[in-house]
C-alpha cells in the first residue's frame, strides 16, 4: 500500500511539471522592410512615402506621442483628398480643435504598403517653418500597433517586422510602459530630491524633457535657487511660452544622465493629464539609444548607441527665427535674453551666423545649439545689413544674466 501511495505522488508531481512546461508560443517576427530615414534637430525623425494613388513623396514624422496618423491640411488640398468633418478633437500643447479626416487611405513606405488608415487633418505649416521642410503628416499610434518598429540611431535605419516572438538583442533594457494610444513610461527626475513620475515617451518631441508647471509645484522637484531661462517651442495650436532649466539626473530604465536640460511649461490643454503625467520624454535624450518599440507587447527595448554619452545642448539665445518664404527669418525674441540684449528685431532676416551664410535653418540651429559664448551674426534690416554680437548663455550658469 506504501508504495502505491508513493507512485500516485511521483505521478501527480510528474503531471504537474508536464503542465508547468507548457506554453504558448506566438510565431516567429518576421521582417516586412527595411529602409532609412533623415533626423531633424532634437532627434525628430523624418520617413518619406506616398498616400494613397498620389505620386508625390511626403514627409512624416515618426512620432509614439501621436494618438493615430495625421495629414497636413495643405498637402490634403494638393492631392485633392476627400476630408470628411467631424466632431473629435486633437489636444495639443496650446489648444484643441476639431479635425476632419480622410479615411480608408493606405501609407506607402519604402517595402511596405499600410491599407484602411483613417487620417486626421491638421496644419503643420508652423512645423514647417520650424524645421526648415514640408512636414506633410505624422506617423503615429495608427501605424505602431500593427507592427514590431526597429528604430537604429547609429545607421538611420528603420525596420518593421509583423507582431509576433522577437529575440531583443544581448543588453539593453526592456521598458514596459503602460499604453493607453500613448506609452506612458516611469522615469526618475533627481533635483532637490529623487522623484518618480509618469511621462508620455514622445519621439515626436524634439527636446529631452518637458515637465507640467503643475508637477513641478507639487513634487518641488527643482533645489532651491534653480534659474530658469525663458524660451519658447511649438506645437498644436501655435507658439507656447515655457521656461528652460536643469535636473541633476534623470533614469530612465537602469540609465541615468546627468545635468539635463529640461522645459517647464503650464499644461493649459491637459495634456499631461496630471496627475496621471508629469510631461514628456524627448526624442532628445531618447535618441542616444537603439529602440525597438513593440506595441503588440506594450514594450520598449532600448541599447545605448554611439550618442550615448554626447553632451546636451546648454546654449540658451531667447532668439526664435523660422523659415518664412524662403528667408531665415526672425519672429520672436524673449526678454532679457542674449538675443534681446544683442539687439534683435522681428523681422530680422538672418544672412550669415559665425561667418556661416545660407539660407539652411538646420545649420543655424545647430551653430547656436553648439556655441557658448560670443557669436558674431549678420541680418538684414530693412535692405541693410547690420552685424550684431549675440553672447549665447550657458544654462548651467547659476545666474540668467
Amino acid at each position: 500500500m506504501k508504495r502505491k501511495w508513493m507512485l500516485k505522488v511521483v505521478g501527480c508531481l510528474w503531471g504537474l511539471s508536464l503542465q508547468a512546461q507548457e506554453e504558448f508560443i506566438p510565431p516567429q517576427s518576421v521582417l516586412l522592410t527595411r529602409f532609412s530615414y533623415f533626423e531633424l534637430s532634437g532627434g525628430i525623425m523624418i520617413l518619406q512615402a506616398r498616400v494613397g494613388n498620389a505620386k508625390d513623396t511626403l514627409n512624416f514624422v515618426l512620432d509614439t506621442g501621436s494618438g493615430g496618423i495625421s495629414l497636413d491640411s495643405a498637402t490634403v488640398l494638393k492631392l485633392k483628398l476627400p476630408a470628411i468633418p467631424s466632431e473629435k478633437i486633437i489636444r495639443g500643447l496650446n489648444g484643441m480643435r476639431t479635425v476632419s479626416f480622410v479615411n480608408g487611405l493606405t501609407l506607402h513606405l519604402p517595402g511596405l504598403s499600410v491599407e484602411n488608415l483613417d487620417f486626421h487633418v491638421n496644419d503643420y505649416e508652423l512645423l514647417s517653418s520650424v524645421y526648415g521642410m514640408k512636414i506633410d503628416g505624422i506617423i503615429g499610434f495608427s501605424f505602431l500597433r500593427r507592427y514590431i518598429v526597429k528604430i537604429d540611431f547609429d545607421e538611420d535605419i528603420i525596420e518593421v517586422y509583423t507582431p509576433g516572438s522577437y529575440k531583443y538583442p544581448k543588453g539593453g533594457y526592456l521598458l514596459k510602459p503602460n499604453f493607453s494610444t500613448l506609452p506612458l513610461q516611469p522615469a526618475y527626475i533627481k533635483d532637490s530630491r529623487l522623484i518618480l513620475g509618469r511621462f508620455i515617451f514622445d519621439t515626436g518631441a524634439g527636446l529631452n524633457m518637458l515637465l507640467s508647471e503643475d508637477f513641478v509645484t507639487d513634487s518641488a522637484v527643482f533645489r532651491k535657487g534653480r534659474v530658469f531661462f525663458p524660451t519658447q517651442a511649438e506645437g498644436l495650436g501655435g507658439k507656447k511660452l515655457m521656461n528652460l532649466s536643469l535636473v541633476r539626473e534623470v533614469r530612465v530604465g537602469s540609465y541615468k544622465f546627468k545635468k539635463v536640460p529640461v522645459h517647464v511649461f503650464s499644461d493649459d490643454f491637459n495634456v499631461t493629464a496630471y496627475p496621471q503625467m508629469g510631461g514628456i520624454i524627448g526624442n532628445d535624450l531618447m535618441r542616444r539609444f537603439n529602440m525597438i518599440v513593440n506595441y503588440p507587447e506594450m514594450s520598449i527595448h532600448i541599447k545605448p548607441n554611439k550618442h550615448y554619452s554626447e553632451p546636451f545642448d546648454y546654449s540658451y539665445t531667447g532668439l526664435a527665427f523660422y523659415l518664412v518664404n524662403g528667408e531665415v527669418k526672425v519672429e520672436d525674441i524673449m526678454q532679457g535674453s542674449p538675443a534681446e540684449k544683442a539687439g534683435f528685431m522681428p523681422g530680422d532676416i538672418i544672412f550669415s551666423v559665425d561667418k556661416t551664410i545660407g539660407k539652411d535653418i538646420k545649420t543655424y540651429r545647430n551653430i547656436f545649439q553648439n556655441s557658448l559664448g560670443r557669436i558674431p551674426v549678420m541680418v538684414i534690416r530693412e535692405g541693410h545689413p547690420v552685424i550684431l554680437t549675440m553672447d549665447v548663455k550657458d544654462i548651467r550658469s547659476r545666474r540668467r544674466n
